[in-house]
């Protein structure tokens, strides 16, 4: 009689099939949104570009995403997730190259709307893609591995951008304009390879053998002990617009920092190369941040602590590198909030994953990002306008702190209302 295949083995064997390549993905997503940080350094000047304008044009394409999301995440769980993600990727990668023509504020805005329309569907449709393979007692730890994604653009991103800005003039194209141009035309490229990588489910995976398919089908529906798979439901719980307020507070931090820390450390009097390399610096950091905490979260079945208390961090960093009158100190102190900030993020998009199953659990996630890419908008918008009004960052990051420190508190109070419900048990 055969040997029954190892569970655990089977979740290795997937993640190593499926994470590096989602993982790659979501790395070029994260570029494409945040590569404007990087050509900003020589496109305000070149454009005429104002703080107040590059902020706003920088936070539009989050708006677009919220108005986006739950439809684009709801079709990819109705139409397949290799279909939506091949059609997402090649239109975001056409609109990313294309922001190297813009030439005044106005088609700076439209590309960069645009730009979020296409992404809106990939966050939530790949989270929800690997709720299909990954239970959740193991969820907030590859969903970390998953995740890592974010900080590793900037690790590469950050040399990588710098060094393309230092093209200056090439072939009529300005440095700024080769950047969009190399780091998005990439990725409709390999849009093309989804649908030959990315099976639909487990169901569909040659490379797993009847046996497999049959024992991780059952971990999954033993683990998956949601409450309800009703979409309509779900965007009505009022625990998914609390965690989307939660998120909202993250992603504030995010991307009003890593949005702007480029010019943050060129104007302390770094090169473009050098800031590149600088950026990268916490970044490299956090990736073992990430895959630290999201492996404590799911061996102490725990999540509310695991969210709260890297925002109370991060809450303090900012505090601290808004009065500190050291440029070094305010950098040390960036790079622990960005480090706490994406540590947060995988012990938290597990508690929907959990309490919702099929459409309901992708409208949830969607949700979820949909209101927190507000956020993502507000804190890159906020950051130019009080730099434009001030003069320096001391009270954008002071702004910061107020917003986590406020976020940090509302997990906390998720937590308590949920004692001694099945909620908390799962969460």
């Amino acid at each position: 009689m055969p040997a029954l295949p190892d569970a655990e083995r089977i979740l290795v064997r997937c993640a190593w099939r499926l994470l590096p390549f989602l993982s790659l993905l979501f790395l070029l997503n994260y570029l494409d949104r945040v590569n404007v940080g990087f050509a900003a350094l020589t496109m305000n000047r070149e454009l005429g570009f104002s703080p107040s304008v590059f902020g706003f044009g920088a936070g539009l394409l989050f708006f677009s995403f919220f108005v986006f999301a739950i439809p684009s995440a709801v079709a990819a769980e109705r139409f397949g997730a290799r279909w939506w993600l091949f059609g997402t990727l090649f239109a975001w990668g056409l609109l990313s190259a294309a922001t190297a023509f813009v030439r005044n504020s106005a088609s700076f805005y439209a590309i960069r709307f645009l730009l979020g329309l296409a992404e809106a569907g990939f966050l939530p449709g790949a989270v929800y893609y690997l709720t299909l393979w990954f239970p959740p007692s193991r969820r907030a730890h590859y969903m970390a591995m998953f995740l890592i994604a974010g900080p590793l653009a900037f690790i590469l991103g950050g040399p990588l951008s710098g060094a393309i800005l230092s093209f200056h003039q090439f072939g009529g194209l300005s440095g700024w304009q080769w950047l969009f141009v190399l780091e998005g035309l990439p990725t409709s490229l390999l849009a093309l390879t989804i649908p030959f990588v990315l099976p639909n489910s487990p169901l569909q995976a040659g490379w797993l053998s009847s046996a497999e398919k049959s024992c991780l089908i059952e971990r999954l529906r033993h683990e998956n002990v949601e409450e309800h798979r009703d979409l309509l439901r779900a965007l009505r719980d009022l625990r998914v617009l609390a965690l989307g307020m939660v998120t909202f507070g993250i992603l504030f931090g995010i991307y009003g920092t890593g949005l702007w820390l480029p010019q943050i450390v060129h104007d302390m009097g770094f090169s473009p190369l050098l800031t590149g390399v600088v950026v990268a610096v916490p970044y490299s950091v956090t990736i073992g941040a990430m895959l630290l905490c999201g492996r404590s979260s799911d061996r102490k079945h725990e999540r509310i602590l695991h969210t709260g208390l890297p925002l109370l961090i991060a809450s303090a960093a900012y505090a601290m590198a808004g009065y500190s009158g050291s440029e070094a100190i305010s950098l040390i102190t960036l790079s622990v909030a960005v480090m706490a900030l994406y540590s947060a993020l995988s012990p938290l998009s597990s508690v929907p994953l959990t309490i919702f199953g099929g459409p309901a659990a992708a409208g949830a996630m969607a949700l979820m990002f949909a209101i927190s890419s507000l956020g993502a908008f507000l804190g890159p918008a906020m950051i130019g306008a009080l730099r434009q009004q001030s003069g320096d960052y001391s009270s954008s990051m002071l702004a910061l702190s107020a917003v986590l420190l406020a976020a940090s508190a509302l997990v906390f109070v998720i937590g308590w209302l949920m004692v001694g419900t099945k909620e908390a048990v799962r969460i």
